[in-house]
């Protein structure tokens, strides 16, 4: 068996890893690339596999950087089975052809304004291949084992958002595990990510592999966030990811409000994307750790605005509110409509609410940027632009090490450390391989890994 590493590697987007036996070739993960624009160009590269010899792909989650570039796949011709968790489908359900949507929209107003260094602007992939490659959705069970060719392949629970899995690959006489992305002990959302045994390589995530997170109350700093827009009579503005922080927002909002530690005022969750995977939520509460009855309080006291006019209609607003849209990082989405009308806003706050990739606007606002450029115009930037810690679905170091330290790995187990940036990996590596005896290291872009 051998590893190659297609993706995740170096960063924290574009997650693929191509397992190969002597009969069969599994896609571990086939995410998109984004952020920095020379990664994003890896999308449009020939693909680096034969997809006609792939006899499955696995997803160990919904979110873009893991799932996302199945319908290049598709586009491409790739007709194989897309197996992960039954939660996942249901989410991918709703990202894909969000992505495919965006894409195109963005590709048709680039050409329409002539925004674009290209003569006719392209999207990766449009609507109607995302939801054509939908059909290749194959749900399974965590635990129980599922086999492709030669190999046998288990989804196991681990936190960080609805139906996400590390997953364990077994073959020619070896266990190798993907690890997905880890979630939080103590997650106000998700329950703890369970440990996986027995391996002989593990592909471990490293998104935090050098931070810890902030030891303090989300409930309290947001409410602080909220008051202090509301004391200058400004709004607030939070770029969400739509899966899982989206949810877990309002449900915090809801909270303060229902407890009068924040005015109550009117919230707004403008995104469709999100009101969707809300509704898939409430569908799977068992997952998750809130009940029915809360998901149905955030529904009641948040407005969903679902088409564009309902959108629009927000610009009238009046008075202290709160905008919760896409996307999470202000990659796209109607997130920056609003930015259009209150950037230049020195009552307005940006909250931020998780990580933001090197190159997006989300880390260059943070970064103290004076504008930024959006739909081909340059906006300047005088809102109070923040960050929230704290809901972060991606484990510590601290909760990383535990995690590991709960598989129980023999010594000779080998640690491969992807999805991280440069410097998270090397801190981590670091770490494990003074507190360890596991052989860790930190493999490049298309290397090759013999188990």
């Amino acid at each position: 068996m051998r590893i190659i590493f297609l993706g995740g590697t170096e960063t924290v987007t574009g997650s693929k890893y191509l397992v190969e036996t002597k009969s069969t070739r599994l896609l571990v993960d086939c995410g998109l690339f984004q952020g920095y624009k020379w990664l994003r160009k890896r999308n449009w590269q020939p693909l680096p596999l034969g997809i006609d010899n792939v006899d499955a792909v696995v997803l160990t989650h919904a979110h873009l950087d893991h799932s996302g570039f199945v319908p290049v796949l598709y586009k491409h011709g790739y007709r194989g089975p897309v197996f992960t968790h039954q939660a996942t489908v249901d989410l991918c359900s709703i990202l894909w052809p969000d992505s495919g949507k965006i894409q195109e929209e963005d590709a048709k107003y680039l050409a329409k304004h002539k925004k674009s260094r290209h003569e006719h602007p392209e999207a990766l992939y449009d609507l109607a291949t995302a939801e054509q490659a939908l059909k290749l959705l194959k749900p399974v069970t965590f635990g129980k084992a599922i086999r492709v060719g030669d190999l046998q392949v288990t989804f196991n629970p681990v936190g960080h958002i609805l139906g996400a899995a590390s997953i364990v690959v077994e073959g020619d006489g070896k266990r190798v595990g993907f690890s997905g992305d880890i979630g939080r002990f103590n997650d106000i959302l998700m329950y703890p990510p369970e440990p996986i045994h027995d391996l002989d390589v593990l592909l471990m995530e490293s998104t935090y592999g050098n931070k810890l997170h902030a030891d303090t109350d989300p409930f309290e700093a947001l409410a602080e966030v909220v008051n202090t827009t509301v004391s200058r009579g400004g709004v607030l503005l939070i770029p969400s990811f739509a899966v899982g922080r989206a949810q877990v927002l309002q449900h915090i909002l809801v909270t303060l409000m229902d407890q009068k530690r924040i005015p109550r005022m009117p919230v707004f969750l403008d995104s469709p994307m999100a009101i969707n995977v809300s509704d898939i939520y409430r569908e799977h509460h068992a997952l998750h750790q809130l009940n029915a009855e809360q998901c149905s309080r955030s529904a009641q006291l948040v407005q969903y605005t679902h088409s564009v006019d309902d959108s629009k209609a927000i610009g009238s607003q009046t008075g202290p509110h709160i905008i919760i849209a896409g996307s999470g990082m202000a990659t796209g989405g109607r997130i920056l409509h609003h930015f259009k009308h209150w950037l230049g806003d020195h009552r307005t706050t940006v909250l931020f609410s998780g990580h933001q990739a090197g190159g997006t606007r989300g880390a260059k606002m943070l970064q103290g940027v004076p504008s930024i450029k959006v739909h081909g115009d340059w906006l300047p930037v005088k809102a109070e632009v923040r960050a929230l810690d704290g809901l972060s679905g991606h484990a510590d170091y601290q909760e990383l090490e535990r995690w590991l330290a709960l598989c129980k790995l023999a010594p000779s187990t080998r640690v491969q450390l992807v999805h991280g940036e440069p410097e998270a990996l090397e801190t981590l590596r670091d770490r494990l391989n003074e507190h360890t005896s596991l052989n860790v290291d930190v493999p490049d872009y298309m290397s090759i890994l013999e188990v």
